[in-house]
């Protein structure tokens, strides 16, 4: 029996319908593909105009002009009860429901209606089904965090239990913790690895010390599909060579969709079908295929909730060879609040250091996890897990590279904790600023 297909239309998510307009949206020759997407986001703008007061109120316009000229909307902008916030003839009791996972710092309610939801998981089931994954079918060893209360924890567990998933906790990454993980593998035949990027790099870490590779181990193993997360080049591939799998890197946001999906050609393909996503400058303008630039997303399907040119809050590149039918995310810098903002005035994204530091500090396998915050403009501190603190070569080295790649003068401190504070949800920040952009 399809118990996750059957759980969604139980809750009146109409899954067969999203997947037959999935397919037909598919099925479009480019020419139609264009025209589909221009037509749809001039829909659903249309349709927030005349249906939603708040959004009208937030645009202040009711006609369609120019798509560059629609204002772009920010978290901070749907901070507020979501029933002042929803459109006519739709209220909390007959949408989909949930709350953004705060990572940015501007968390918020959202709503999608049944249908939207719905189209959701049609494309989700979509991209797994390119590496022959099936939520019905193909058993899950699921990263994540679980709440730690009572009632949370076992309604989790039931979920999982009925969604063919086994939930590996994320808040002890010991390798005491490491062992049982793997006799679970040892005993359990899974499909696929999901879960944030963080743990799942430390797990295989684990791995790699005790020489040790999960497909051995766990000789049904397909794939691993991480999120949430940056995934770096030199962690993916101490993953691929530790699970003897491959490891695809998956970009979404629960208020909107899955945006992105590592397709069998190893490119980021950005979901087209359901969203419209642009790349823009400070000033709200569209850059071309090939420039950094904001990350400003289109909800084409939900008319419960308006989600019109959304600034998600992420710094992006989309490749030069993308197509309005096909768009590539060539690279994710990192979240707008992730920058940080030097004594001289430079500004540099927080994980582009981070890169530079990691190179340094996990060289030789003894630091197990780290994060970086920003306490003044000259002032950063390095946070790492390690059983031994650091020695006063590699901590030159690293104020070295860090100085070189940002600038001179600047304040390098360490210090070493057992562990390392992770969101409610479970996700490792990795860059924090705590010094207000000015700008």
């Amino acid at each position: 029996m399809n118990i996750f297909n059957f759980s969604l239309r139980l809750n009146g998510f109409p899954l067969e319908k999203a997947r037959e307009e999935l397919a037909a949206i598919q099925e479009k020759n480019d020419r139609d593909y264009d025209a589909h997407i221009h037509d749809k986001r001039q829909a659903i703008f249309q349709y927030h105009i005349e249906h939603n007061p708040y959004y009208k109120s937030l645009v202040k316009t009711s006609s369609y002009n120019d798509w560059n000229t629609i204002p772009v909307m920010t978290k901070r902008d749907l901070q507020l009860p979501l029933n002042d916030r929803l459109t006519k003839g739709f209220i909390s009791k007959n949408v989909y429901v949930n709350k953004t996972s705060g990572s940015s710092g501007d968390p918020f309610i959202f709503a999608k209606d049944k249908y939207c939801h719905a189209l959701t998981w049609a494309v989700i089931q979509n991209r797994f089904g390119w590496y022959d994954l099936d939520f019905n079918t193909s058993k899950q060893a699921r990263f994540y965090g679980i709440p730690l209360d009572k009632k949370g924890y076992y309604k989790e567990r039931l979920k999982d239990s009925l969604s063919k998933r086994y939930r590996f906790s994320v808040f002890d990454l010991s390798d005491a913790a490491f062992e049982k993980h793997l006799n679970k593998f040892k005993s359990t035949a899974f499909d696929y690895i999901n879960g944030y990027t963080s743990p799942i790099v430390q797990f295989a870490k684990f791995l790699n010390r005790k020489q040790l590779n999960l497909k051995t181990i766990c000789p049904t193993l397909k794939a691993c599909v991480v999120t949430s997360e940056m995934l770096f080049h030199n962690d993916k591939l101490l993953m691929e060579s530790s699970f003897g799998v491959p490891v695809i890197n998956e970009y979404g946001a629960s208020e909107l969709d899955l945006i992105a999906f590592q397709n069998p050609d190893n490119d980021w393909q950005v979901n087209s079908e359901t969203l419209f996503v642009e790349i823009l400058d400070k000033d709200d303008n569209p850059l071309p295929y090939g420039e950094e630039g904001r990350v400003v997303i289109t909800s084409l399907y939900n008319k419960a909730h308006p989600f019109i040119r959304y600034d998600i809050g992420d710094i992006g590149i989309l490749s030069k060879q993308s197509t309005l039918r096909t768009p590539l995310l060539e690279k994710l810098v990192g979240r707008t609040n992730d920058i940080a903002v030097l004594p001289s005035g430079k500004r540099a994204a927080g994980l582009t250091f981070y890169y530079i530091t990691k190179s340094i500090i996990e060289d030789d396998g003894k630091v197990k996890e780290f994060v970086i915050e920003q306490l003044e403009k000259h002032h950063f501190k390095i946070i790492y897990v390690c059983n031994d603190p650091l020695s006063e070569e590699k901590i030159k080295a690293i104020t070295k590279e860090m100085e070189t790649y940002l600038e001179s003068g600047l304040t390098i401190s360490f210090e070493k904790q057992d562990h390392l504070k992770r969101s409610k949800s479970g996700k490792l920040k990795q860059f924090t600023s705590y010094v207000t952009d000015e700008r």
